[in-house]
């Protein structure tokens, strides 16, 4: 592993000295580059190929901007590189500033800095191999993870994705309802095919049935089929969507959009394996298993006494909550080239793209209200808006939002207004979903609805 010492040079080449100690005591085992600018150790950083070590003044930085600053913006890019903080003389205040702002040692320049280099560099050198024990580990656990997840189309490598993977692997090979929570967007379909994919016979029928598109007639029909002459236009007996998924999987998706008394029949149906059909009398039995998904908050529904706290207990069997992408950054780099990738295999012509650094920044600094389904439908209209063969962040379009001025002349007007912007802001990031809404603003979802009404 090649390690290279990083050496922010300070004005009128203050750390010259310094140089000199560490390429003595360095000596084969690393590399030693000094760096005029910020912004050169910035793009050295990015060029690095093995471990690297950057060596920072504390005052004197690199004479335009402030030693500590760049410190804590470098620990802010690279959470464990080993960042060695300097000074002329001994300040405790100053070394504790310099530690808690993300250096992982501090340095004297003066008497004997020859042999405090050395012994300094000893201490780093079982850092860095402890570093590249876990880095090590890391990518074999991610290399495990993306096989898991190329088996079940999950794109990630985040804990929180690993994690999820392991969950579906559980109870893929129980036949017992399954339960997915997860915000608009998460992708708790792609994971409800995944447990069936894990499953003894993933080549038996999944069927999809989304019950917040359906009225309680309809959806009655839909799921548990129909008598011929049950009503009008039934010519024929028609089987239901429960009868589809035989031996298979069903999924629910939305089930807290269902009404209570429809959330009632799906309760005897998960109960007891059985159904009627509409317009009929005879009972047909059922071993297709449920998976049920909803982006609303059962919790708060159940205690409004508007979800059965039996159904709930019927179908949280295992519970896999999908964290928003927010949750889970380190997905989005991933995410997005992935998604690149596809768009370009399904349309050859817009070929040889690639997502420019700067437009990955600007990806990660971004919340993604609507999740992974969002940020495919960005990352395919930069694709089509780009002329070049390089996405920039102009093409991903994510410019700051510019925030409306809140209305009114006096200070209790403007709070009022801003208090109807922020209300209208996160019903409108949340799908009007009250509860989730609630919980983007760190309000209870009593507090919320007395807003909501207040403000109409």
């Amino acid at each position: 592993m090649t390690t290279e010492i990083l050496i922010l040079e300070a004005p009128g080449h203050a750390l010259l000295g310094l140089v000199t100690c560490f390429r003595a005591a360095a000596g084969k085992h690393a590399e030693i580059r000094t760096l005029n600018s910020a912004g050169e150790l910035a793009a050295a950083l990015d060029a690095c190929r093995g471990a690297c070590i950057a060596v920072v003044d504390c005052l004197l930085g690199d004479g335009k901007r402030d030693g500590i600053e760049i410190i804590k913006e470098l620990r802010a890019r690279e959470p464990e590189m080993p960042i060695i903080a300097v000074a002329e003389r001994g300040d405790v205040p100053l070394a504790a500033r310099a530690v808690n702002e993300g250096a992982t040692d501090f340095l004297v320049r003066g008497a004997d800095l020859a042999e405090r280099v050395k012994t300094l560099l000893g201490k780093i050198a079982k850092l860095l191999r402890l570093m590249e024990s876990n880095r090590r580990l890391h990518d074999e656990n991610r290399r495990l993870a993306e096989e898991a997840g190329a088996r079940y189309e999950i794109v990630g490598c985040s804990e929180h994705t690993a994690e999820i993977i392991k969950r579906i692997e559980r109870v893929a090979g129980i036949p017992r309802p399954v339960l997915i929570i997860g915000e608009r967007g998460t992708g708790k379909e792609v994971v409800a095919r995944a447990i069936h994919a894990a499953g003894e016979e993933p080549e038996r029928p999944i069927v999809t049935v989304n019950c917040a598109a359906f009225s309680d007639a309809l959806l009655e029909s839909e799921l548990f089929g129909h008598e011929k002459g049950s009503f009008t236009g039934a010519e024929e007996r028609t089987s239901g969507k429960f009868e589809q998924a035989a031996g298979g999987t069903l999924f629910l998706d939305e089930v807290g959009n269902m009404s209570l008394p429809f959330q009632q029949k799906i309760l005897r149906v998960v109960e007891y394996g059985v159904f009627t059909r509409v317009g009929g009398g005879e009972e047909v039995s059922t071993d297709a298993r449920i998976i049920a998904a909803t982006n609303a908050d059962l919790e708060v529904k159940m205690r409004a006494g508007e979800f059965l706290r039996d159904l709930y207990d019927r179908l949280s069997f295992e519970v896999i909550r999908i964290p928003p992408l927010r949750e889970r950054p380190e997905d989005i780099e991933v995410l997005a080239r992935h998604f690149l990738d596809e768009f370009m295999k399904e349309i050859p012509a817009l070929g040889g793209k690639e997502l420019a650094g700067s437009a990955l920044s600007a990806l990660r600094r971004y919340d993604f209200p609507g999740n992974v389904r969002e940020l495919k439908n960005i990352i395919e209209r930069a694709a089509y808006r780009d002329v070049t063969n390089e996405i920039t962040p102009e093409d991903i379009g994510l410019l700051p939002e510019r925030r409306v001025e809140p209305e009114g002349s006096g200070f209790e007007e403007k709070v009022e207004s801003y208090r109807r912007q922020l209300i209208t802001e996160a019903l409108a990031a949340n799908s009007n979903n009250g509860a989730a809404a609630a919980r983007s603003l760190g309000l209870s979802y009593h507090q919320f609805r007395y807003y909501l009404k207040k403000y109409n």
